[in-house]
């Protein structure tokens, strides 16, 4: 590979055999967990900590012994890693370099391999982004969230539109070419308006990929006291849905792929790390709160940094060891996430049953109710069934 990471071509699983182990190689997933921030926003409710800078270095010395036990002692050929958070760039870009070339990582990862960073503006350089360039880091997620500067400032980001834009502008300048920018709507105070012009400045950058998620307000966040003390004030659903329906048709117009209900690519820049957990499959999680899903296993390790960083081996949690029912149940719902829905030729291959046959009824009510569509190649979710989604993944949880 030419982006930094070495690509060990004796060793490497490109071929899905080791042949220094004659053995199969599992093709894998891997998420990076950084869980540090300079300041939360109003509305997240991950696991991230402000004021633990003094823990940063411990962390990442027992996140690379997480990765090492992990990875060395079995057959995986990586094909895409994802660093998440948190804020990953809020710590010095050193961490993030050594993380990236540890053997374990770059002895089997896939050539072309997409790796990407989560980047907040206000947290990062132009030094920073070169050298998470120089270290193999081919995209980036730019958190953007809106363009109006007050707007931001409600919700607690820490940073304003003209920053971003510096941020974006330098990524270009160091070569960056798959660049994915969130939006978020239906934000507390967030106009129509607000809404139309946070799209135009977006697509005057033509970023290869835009991420535009509705506002969840999760209990206990400092936005949901802010809510229900009535100093901030939530547009109505039927106006949310104005500004979902308004975004959709204006990315499409401009070349945007809409492939998943909150995610939009121009072509061949879907995020295939998302993707492929979205098609099931494996991935591996490092770090506080990780999750991770490989051999029909889902687990994830300790929330607490102070268990993580103390004993994190005996503080993983098994969430589901699936059988087949559960294993077919959750392919129907991850898939129908997507716009394209559920390939039917895919689930027979992998579950040797057809679907429409094995789930009709659910499938005869949800098209009653013009929330899905069935023919001989797909299942996936109306308009309506859009709108309505929970109602739909419900069948399937």
């Amino acid at each position: 590979m030419n982006n930094g990471i070495k690509n060990n071509q004796q060793n490497n699983c490109n071929t899905y055999v080791r042949e220094d182990f004659n053995m199969q190689c599992q093709e894998i997933g891997v998420y990076i967990h950084i869980p540090f921030c300079k300041q939360k926003c109003y509305y997240c409710d991950f696991i991230s900590y402000c004021n633990k800078e003094h823990k940063i270095p411990q962390y990442i010395e027992e996140l690379k012994k997480e990765i090492k036990e992990k990875l060395s002692s079995n057959n995986y050929i990586i094909s895409t890693i994802y660093i998440g958070g948190g804020t990953p760039s809020s710590i010095d870009s050193k961490h993030i370099v050594d993380i990236l070339q540890m053997e374990e990582l770059t002895k089997n990862i896939k050539e072309n391999a997409e790796i990407t960073i989560e980047v907040n503006p206000g947290t990062v350089t132009k030094e920073k982004l070169e050298d998470y360039k120089k270290a193999g880091i081919n995209r980036l997620s730019i958190g953007l969230q809106e363009t109006d500067n007050n707007l931001l400032k409600s919700i607690g980001r820490i940073h304003t539109f003209e920053e971003f834009m510096q941020t974006y502008i330098a990524a270009r300048k160091v070569g960056f070419l798959n660049i994915n920018v969130d939006l978020i709507i239906g934000l507390p105070n967030q106009e129509m308006d607000n809404v139309e012009r946070s799209l135009e400045k977006i697509l005057s950058i033509n970023p290869e990929h835009i991420s535009v998620y509705s506002l969840i307000v999760e209990e206990g966040t400092v936005l949901s006291k802010l809510i229900e003390s009535g100093k901030l004030q939530l547009p109505s659903e039927e106006l949310e849905r104005k500004m979902y329906w308004f975004v959709k048709q204006k990315l499409e117009e401009n070349g945007y792929i809409h492939y998943e209900i909150s995610n939009f690519a121009k072509e061949n820049f879907h995020s295939r790390h998302n993707t492929d957990c979205w098609e099931q499959k494996s991935y591996l999680g490092f770090g506080v709160a990780a999750h991770s899903y490989i051999d029909k296993k889902r687990f994830s390790n300790t929330e607490s940094l102070e268990k993580y960083l103390m004993d994190r081996s005996s503080n993983v949690e098994l969430h589901e060891l699936q059988d087949p029912e559960d294993e077919q149940l959750e392919f129907m719902l991850l898939n129908l996430r997507k716009i394209d829905g559920v390939n039917i030729q895919k689930f027979e291959e992998k579950f040797n049953l057809n679907p429409a046959n094995l789930y009709r009824e659910k499938l005869l009510n949800l098209t009653k109710n013009n929330l899905i569509t069935v023919d001989k190649n797909h299942i996936k979710l109306t308009n309506k069934g859009i709108d309505l989604a929970n109602i739909v993944w419900e069948e399937f949880v």
